[in-house]
C-alpha cells in the first residue's frame, strides 16, 4: 500500500472481476433489460459497456504510460460519447467479449509495469483537473468500474419501478436519480 492508501494487488483484483461481473449480470438478457435507460440523456447497460471498452482503449493504460514517460503535456481528452459510434451495430455479447479481452490485456500491461511507490507518486496533467498522480488514476479506474456496475444495476432496477408498487418507498435503488 502506498501513501495514498492504494494497494496494487487490490486494484488488479477488482479490475479483473469487472468483466465477469458484467457478463453474469447482462449476458443473455432480453433487450428490454440491456437497452433500458433512466430517462433522457442517460445510458443503457449496452451503452455503458461500450463506454468501458473505449476507456480500455484510450484512457487508463495510455494515461499511465503518459505519466511514466514523464510527459509534460496534458493527457488527451477523453471522448465520453465515443461508444455511440464505436459500438453501433455490435451485439452485447460481442461487446462483453471485447471488454473482457481488452481488460485482460490491460491488466497484464499494468502488472508488467512493476510499479513502485515512487511510480505511483509520479504526476501527469489532466486536461480538466490539472496535476494528478498515477495512484489517483489507478484508484479512479477501480471506482469508475464500480460506479458503472452500480449504474447498470440501478438502470435495470428501474425497469420494474412501477411493477414493485408501494415497495418502491423501501427500495433505495429506485430513489436514486429518479426517472424511467
Amino acid at each position: 500500500m502506498n501513501d495514498n492508501g492504494l494497494n496494487l494487488d487490490d486494484v488488479v483484483a477488482i479490475l479483473a472481476r469487472t468483466p465477469a461481473s458484467l457478463t453474469a449480470l447482462l449476458e443473455g438478457l432480453p433487450d428490454t433489460w440491456v437497452t433500458a435507460t433512466e430517462g433522457n440523456d442517460t445510458w443503457s447497460p449496452y451503452v455503458v459497456i461500450g463506454h468501458l471498452i473505449h476507456g480500455e482503449r484510450t484512457d487508463w493504460i495510455p494515461r499511465a504510460r503518459h505519466i511514466l514517460a514523464g510527459e509534460t503535456r496534458p493527457f488527451d481528452s477523453f471522448d465520453r460519447t465515443a461508444q455511440f459510434t464505436e459500438s453501433h451495430g455490435d451485439s452485447l455479447a460481442e461487446l462483453l467479449t471485447r471488454f473482457a479481452s481488452l481488460r485482460r490485456d490491460n491488466i497484464a500491461t499494468l502488472v508488467g509495469m512493476n510499479l513502485t511507490s515512487e511510480d505511483l507518486s509520479r504526476t501527469g496533467l489532466h486536461p480538466e483537473f490539472g496535476e494528478v498522480t498515477l495512484a489517483q488514476l489507478l484508484a479512479t479506474w477501480v471506482v469508475h468500474d464500480l460506479d458503472h456496475i452500480g449504474q447498470i444495476a440501478r438502470t435495470m432496477a428501474k425497469v420494474y419501478v412501477d411493477a414493485v408498487g408501494p415497495w418502491s418507498a423501501y427500495l433505495s435503488i429506485l430513489q436514486d436519480r429518479q426517472g424511467k
